[in-house]
C-alpha cells in the first residue's frame, strides 16, 4: 500500500476507534513500527492527529462517549461528587499507610484529603499529588515516578515510568478510571492503562474512585478485570446490573456522604 492509502485508512480508523495504536496498525498493514511511526509524525505534523508514545488519537472523534473530555474541563465536572468520593476515600487508609496514586480529578481531590492525615508513604505519577502532599504539614512520604511528561493530563507515562514502579511495593492502590463496565475498569489513554496495570501489580489491594456517570459507560482499553478490585468507592447506588456485576466479583461497593450528612 502507498504512504498516502496507507495514511487515509489510518484516518478512516481513526474516525470510527478515536485511538490506534503502533502495534496493530503495523499487523493491519504488514508495515513495520517505524514506517507507522513516520506515518502518524507526518498526520500529526499536518494538525490531522495527535500523537503519542505508541499510538495516536483523534483530533475530534464522533462518538464522544468512547473519548475523555480534557483534563482541565473534567477537573471542572462534578466537583461535588468527586470531595464526597475523595473524603470518604481517605478515611479507609489508615495512617502510615503505604499508597500508589494514579492522575485523575478525583485523585487529586483524594490527594487533597489524604494530606490531613499522618506519615502516608504515597508513590504517584502526578506532579501535582506529589505536591499537594509533599508540602502537606503532616510528614508525608512521597515518590514521583519519572518519565516522558503528558502537559494535558498533568502526569509521567511511557516505558520509563512503567518501569519505576516495579521498584516499589504497596499495600494499597488508588486508581481513577475513564469507565467501568459489568466486567472491566476500562480506560481511554492506552499509556494511563499501562500505568494503571503496573501499579495494581504491585499493590496488595486495588481501590477505584468513580463518580457514578462513569459505571456502565464504554471505553477503549481494560485496565482490570472487576475481580481484582477490593473496593469501589463512588457518589450514587449502583443500577442493578451493575451492582450484581460487583457483587458477583467481590468487590466492595462504599458510598460516599456528603458533606452535609
Amino acid at each position: 500500500m502507498k504512504p498516502a492509502a496507507r495514511r487515509e485508512e489510518i484516518l478512516r480508523l481513526l474516525d470510527e476507534t478515536g485511538e490506534v495504536t503502533v502495534e496493530d496498525l503495523a499487523e493491519r498493514f504488514d508495515a513495520s513500527r517505524e514506517t507507522i511511526r513516520r506515518d502518524l509524525s507526518d498526520l500529526d505534523t499536518g494538525g490531522h492527529i495527535r500523537k503519542f508514545y505508541g499510538g495516536a488519537r483523534a483530533l475530534i472523534f464522533k462518538d464522544s462517549s468512547l473519548y475523555e473530555s480534557e483534563f482541565d474541563a473534567r477537573m471542572k465536572e462534578r466537583k461535588a461528587e468527586k470531595a464526597a468520593i475523595a473524603r470518604q476515600a481517605a478515611s479507609l487508609f489508615a495512617e502510615g499507610s503505604v499508597l500508589f496514586i494514579d492522575t485523575g480529578s478525583t485523585t487529586i481531590a483524594f490527594a487533597e484529603a489524604l494530606a490531613r492525615r499522618r506519615n502516608m508513604t504515597v508513590i504517584t505519577n502526578s506532579p501535582q499529588i506529589a505536591r499537594i502532599l509533599a508540602q502537606a504539614e503532616m510528614r508525608h512520604r512521597v515518590y514521583l515516578v519519572g518519565g516522558e511528561v503528558a502537559a494535558e493530563g498533568r502526569e509521567t507515562l511511557g516505558a520509563m515510568a512503567v518501569a519505576q514502579i516495579a521498584y516499589f511495593k504497596a499495600e494499597h492502590v488508588v486508581l481513577t478510571v475513564g469507565a467501568i463496565t459489568t466486567s472491566a475498569l476500562m480506560d481511554y489513554d492506552l499509556r494511563e492503562t499501562e500505568m494503571a496495570r503496573a501499579m495494581i501489580a504491585q499493590a496488595q489491594s486495588v481501590t477505584v474512585l468513580a463518580d457514578h456517570d462513569k459505571l456502565g459507560r464504554p471505553a477503549v482499553f481494560e485496565v482490570a478485570v472487576l475481580k481484582e478490585v477490593t473496593r469501589l468507592v463512588t457518589d450514587s447506588p449502583p443500577t442493578l446490573e451493575m451492582a450484581t456485576a460487583l457483587a458477583a466479583a467481590g468487590v466492595d461497593v462504599i458510598l460516599a456522604r456528603s458533606a452535609a450528612s
